[in-house]
């Protein structure tokens, strides 16, 4: 089945009796292609000529629905001995977003995770994270570890200073309390940067 037709079989569940395959294509042209259609904010979909609330919701639960069967594995066992299950679910999550948003992953001291958060969400290139905001939470909870994970809207994984300064900072903080920062990986539609293959870290 081609991207289109996977997206047309799809409305034509939400919007019974309409012919859908020249919206399933302009959604996809519009988009950017089909993982950035699923990916999509909830508003820009229903804003679309053609589709209501309806059919926006049934394209977030086929995103939801695939996230979570990316996630499993990665829930199931250690995030370390999972590297690509993680790699696979946060490109999929992230790579297509067009805001640059920074999560954390607390991990236990056998690195499973604890809990996967949101610490913020910006604009088209920036997004703010701050070191003390980050060891309280990975205190609060208990975290052995963190990975820290966001996105460039611009499709390049490359880290700017900024993103390697306040790594640092993070490390150094966390390495004073015990919490260790295993990675920081930044995910764009071009692939990933991890930061401790780099040797940032």
């Amino acid at each position: 089945m081609h991207d289109h037709e996977l997206v047309e079989y799809l409305l034509a569940l939400a919007i019974p009796r309409r012919d859908t395959k020249r919206l399933a294509k302009d959604l996809i042209g519009e988009f950017g292609g089909f993982s950035a259609l699923l990916t999509a904010n909830g508003d820009s979909l229903k804003n679309f000529p053609g589709i209501g609330e309806t059919s926006a919701a049934a394209l977030k639960i086929v995103q939801v629905t695939a996230l979570r069967l990316i996630a499993e594995p990665m829930r199931e066992k250690p995030i370390l001995t999972s590297w690509q299950a993680l790699l696979d679910y946060l490109r999929a999550d992230m790579a297509h977003l067009i805001n640059e948003r920074v999560r954390v992953l607390h991990l236990d001291s056998k690195n499973r995770l604890i809990r996967d958060e949101l610490v913020s969400e910006g604009s088209i290139d920036q997004s703010a994270i701050y070191t003390r905001e980050v060891i309280k939470r990975a205190l609060d909870l208990g975290s052995a570890a963190i990975i820290i994970v966001h996105n460039h809207p611009s499709g390049d994984s490359t880290p700017s200073r900024q993103d390697i300064a306040i790594t640092k900072d993070i490390c150094d903080a966390g390495r004073k309390l015990g919490i260790a920062v295993h990675d920081h990986i930044i995910i764009g539609k071009d692939g990933h940067t991890s930061f401790r293959s780099q040797g940032l870290i």
